[in-house]
């Protein structure tokens, strides 16, 4: 599969700043083909481990009822926003990943995946707190799974000209 090229390549960031977006942020909006063939776009907490991006979820709703009917979708992490109201501009920096996303089934991946989720979260609770609040949420927990296909990322001209 090809995916489209970026118009202003001089603004396109590193593999390695990309992934240090995905590292750091604390939630982005994820994309996905909703009801009637509306995009449906809804923010969310999020987990990146360097491979795959992880999200929990209740086990029903619009996000599990899109996902269910189409597997592509794209999320969107925004590490700079900064308005410049002089310059009628925003320097920002982004980045976005396009995938294939799916309720995990196999309970030891779940989990996984979701201590991945509390230890990004909540890293200065003991690991007994975490186990007893994902324990305590489990039946009513849903994890998703995103497997990137492409990632792409991009800053502001002006933060590109600072360097």
């Amino acid at each position: 599969m090809v995916f489209r090229g970026m118009r202003r390549k001089n603004q396109a960031l590193p593999q390695q700043e990309i992934k240090a977006i995905l590292y750091k942020g604390t939630s982005g909006a994820l994309a996905l083909m909703g009801d009637h063939e509306y995009p449906y776009a809804v923010p969310i907490s999020y987990v990146y481990d360097g491979e795959k991006i992880y999200f929990h979820s209740a086990k029903t709703g619009h996000k599990l009822d899109a996902i269910q009917k189409y597997k592509k979708a794209s999320f969107c992490v925004i590490d700079k926003d900064w308005v410049v109201p002089e310059e009628y501009t925003t320097y920002f920096r982004s980045a976005i990943v396009f995938g294939q996303i799916q309720i995990m089934k196999d309970e030891t991946e779940k989990r996984r995946a979701i201590e991945k989720l509390a230890d990004k979260y909540a890293p200065e609770h003991a690991v007994a707190d975490r186990d007893a609040a994902i324990c305590r949420e489990w039946n009513s927990l849903c994890m998703l799974e995103m497997t990137i296909d492409h990632v792409t990322g991009k800053s502001a001209i002006e933060l590109v000209q600072e360097k």
